[in-house]
């Protein structure tokens, strides 16, 4: 017991101006951010502290935004000897976890989820795919009604297990909104559609996950240093060929958050350190395990709190 792991948000965690505090406190975590513009030829910082929103909400800008603040964070509890037993990150976020692992340089994470980004939002055109969390359904239940509904001749599929209560259906606009009045009228307590560009995690992801091998071509992979929960299997993970497989299965498949938290529970983590903007995983954390100790990297604030408990536990 009395193990670690730092987990990393996925899209959807953005907000302008996350990571301001970061860099005006820590003058590496304003080199971090400048590498980013470097590597991609865009001002990516401008974007992240400026916005605007409608920009920043743009896949190929949000994947490497979010990348890059929970990197610049996470690079500060490195340099205060913060090391972790285990990563994860959620979809977006195990870009992160593999660069906190050792297996990505933060360049070509941030390269690579900036392709990863512009090629999803090419791979299903805007307005014609959609994703729902359903609330309060069992999942066999929820896979059934998908099932149902793509006999029918609508895509849609369970893409997201993140907490007991709480499961994403991805697919067409059509089946998603058909699979959401049959789990509705089967007993969901709620539907809450999301506001993405795409049906991420879906077949339909498919043409993306097909350009983004090439992508995964161009850069480095190596071995993790620091075994990585992958969420295509809920597993351990460390060899590269096996990681690189992975990160294009990831685009079509489940994300199985809830089996990659009892995997690390039954690794002997205790304690979950969020690092990356704002607090999502905490909340679908603290569902599946009730007695693990959360924390959170977000900000000057929240980095120095966590400080202060990790060094009280050694």
């Amino acid at each position: 017991m009395n193990k670690i792991a730092f987990v990393f948000p996925g899209q959807g965690s953005q907000q302008v101006g996350m990571g301001k505090d970061v860099i005006h406190a820590y003058n590496q975590a304003k080199v971090l951010f400048n590498r980013a513009d470097e590597r991609l030829g865009v001002s990516l910082s401008d974007i992240i502290l400026n916005g605007p929103d409608e920009v920043l909400k743009k896949t190929e800008n949000t994947q490497p935004a979010i990348v890059t603040v929970s990197i610049a964070l996470y690079e500060l509890l490195k340099e205060a000897g913060m090391t972790p037993d285990f990563t994860c990150g959620h979809s977006l976020g195990e870009y992160s976890a593999l660069v906190a692992s050792g297996s990505l340089s933060f360049e070509d994470a941030v390269y690579a989820v900036r392709r990863r980004g512009l090629f999803m939002e090419e791979a299903v055109p805007s307005g014609l795919g959609a994703m729902s969390a359903v609330l309060g359904m069992k999942a066999d239940k929820l896979k059934d009604i998908c099932y149902t509904v793509s006999r029918e001749g609508e895509a849609v599929q369970v893409a997201n297990h993140n907490s007991p209560s709480q499961i994403v259906i991805s697919g067409s606009k059509e089946g998603v909104e058909k699979a959401s009045t049959l789990a509705k009228e089967q007993g969901a307590k709620r539907i809450i559609p999301l506001n993405v560009s795409g049906p991420f995690h879906s077949a339909l992801m498919a043409p993306a996950a097909e350009k983004f091998s090439q992508t995964l071509k161009e850069i480095t992979i190596h071995n993790a240093e620091i075994p990585v929960i992958a969420n295509v299997t809920a597993d351990v993970e460390k060899q590269a060929d096996q990681i690189s497989n992975l990160l294009i299965k990831q685009l079509t498949s489940p994300v199985r958050w809830v089996e990659s938290v009892e995997k690390l529970k039954s690794l002997g983590v205790d304690t979950y350190v969020e690092v990356g903007p704002g607090n999502v995983l905490s909340g679908l954390i603290k569902k599946i395990d009730r007695q693990a100790t959360i924390l959170q990297v977000n900000s000057v604030e929240t980095l120095e709190h966590t400080l202060e408990v990790l060094k009280e536990r050694k």
